[in-house]
């Protein structure tokens, strides 16, 4: 059965990262006057491999700006139930295609969903409470999805490609130094670190 623990990014970021510079600190700061230890190096986890899905939810919640920039003074709803079954029937069909498990990839694409309505609903309240934000202009709500199509095909791809890693005890330690990474090169402001977290709950299998 897939734990749906919360991946929360500060606590947990801060607590690897923690264990991490502990270990690293401790074996540089033995006193000069002691002989020198055996050289230990700690186990980091390398979070080459499950970047690229940490990379490609931030880039589909970028999508989540221009979407609601769309719907921003329109009668569209957030919530979009039938584009959403849409998706998520695409996304399972291209996993069956590529040997991945539709039912993991369903579930990781809910959330993905969730966080993108996440960061849809807070630019709402902030254009609510400063109009001076608000867009001025109105992206084409077609075109914007025919990009999120996309990012969804590799998306789908990256997660089967990973399927090892995500199943493997050190995938959330990974998986956390891996949205750390993409939230620095990304410069990820509150709102949508927030929504990578939410985005990339379901990822790991434990």
């Amino acid at each position: 059965m897939r734990n749906t623990t919360t991946l929360r990014p500060l606590l947990a970021t801060v607590a690897t990262a923690a264990v991490l510079l502990t270990t690293t600190a401790t074996a540089v700061a033995a006193p000069a006057s002691r002989p020198a230890a055996p050289a230990y190096t700690a186990s980091v986890p390398d979070p080459s491999a499950l970047h690229p899905v940490a990379e490609l939810s931030a880039e589909r919640l970028a999508t989540a700006d221009l979407v609601a920039a769309a719907k921003w003074g329109t009668d569209s709803p957030i919530d979009d139930p039938a584009r959403e079954q849409q998706v998520l029937d695409s996304v399972a069909a291209q996993a069956v295609q590529l040997g991945a498990d539709p039912d993991e990839v369903r579930a990781i694409f809910r959330d993905q969903i969730e966080a993108n309505k996440l960061v849809q609903r807070g630019l709402f309240q902030l254009w609510t409470d400063h109009p001076e934000q608000a867009p001025t202009t109105r992206p084409d709500l077609s075109v914007v999805r025919q990009r999120i199509n996309r990012i969804n095909t590799a998306l789908v791809q990256a997660i089967a490609d990973t399927t090892a890693d995500r199943t493997a005890l050190t995938c959330r330690p990974e998986l956390v130094l891996a949205a750390l990474q993409v939230r620095h090169d990304q410069d990820l402001d509150h709102l949508h670190t927030k929504a990578l977290a939410r985005s990339l709950r379901s990822v790991c299998a434990y």
